[in-house]
């Protein structure tokens, strides 16, 4: 492929867009937000000790109810769980997550759909996945039937 001036141009404009967005109030948020997350260690050991649950839930997955543990390390998950999605400052963080994640689905959306309406844009959120033929916005051609 040739590189053209007008490719250039492109790819310098794409780069003032993720400027623009890196210097937001949403993105700005989602950095502070990161940042308590970070520095917070009751968050983190919370977020540890899910990890080490988890792993435990997925080898119990693997025998299901016939493992011995299965109800002990089921109950153990969904009570960490339930912490970690309670405790304020993971609670704070994922909600700027979402919000910048919003931010960049709609930027995809509006470059999609200026090209055409047909290009597929895969963005896991059933708000703009409306365009897709298959109506899952999954674009990889799979048990759907969609041909992205």
């Amino acid at each position: 492929m040739l590189t053209t001036m007008r490719t250039v141009e492109l790819l310098d404009e794409s780069d003032h867009v993720a400027n623009m967005v890196l210097q937001s109030d949403i993105a700005e948020n989602y950095r502070q937000c990161l940042y308590r997350l970070k520095k917070d260690s009751h968050a983190q050991a919370l977020i540890a000790e899910f990890m080490k649950i988890k792993e435990q839930y997925e080898d119990v997955q693997r025998f299901g109810k016939y493992h011995p543990d299965y109800k002990t390390i089921t109950r153990q998950v969904r009570d960490v769980k339930r912490q970690v999605d309670l405790h304020a400052t993971i609670a704070t963080f994922k909600k700027a997550e979402n919000e910048l994640q919003k931010l960049l689905d709609e930027i995809s959306v509006i470059l999609g759909q200026a090209v055409s309406d047909h290009v597929k844009v895969p963005t896991g959120n059933p708000f703009f996945d409306t365009g897709s033929s298959c109506g899952g916005g999954c674009g990889s051609g799979g048990s759907c039937g969609c041909s992205a």
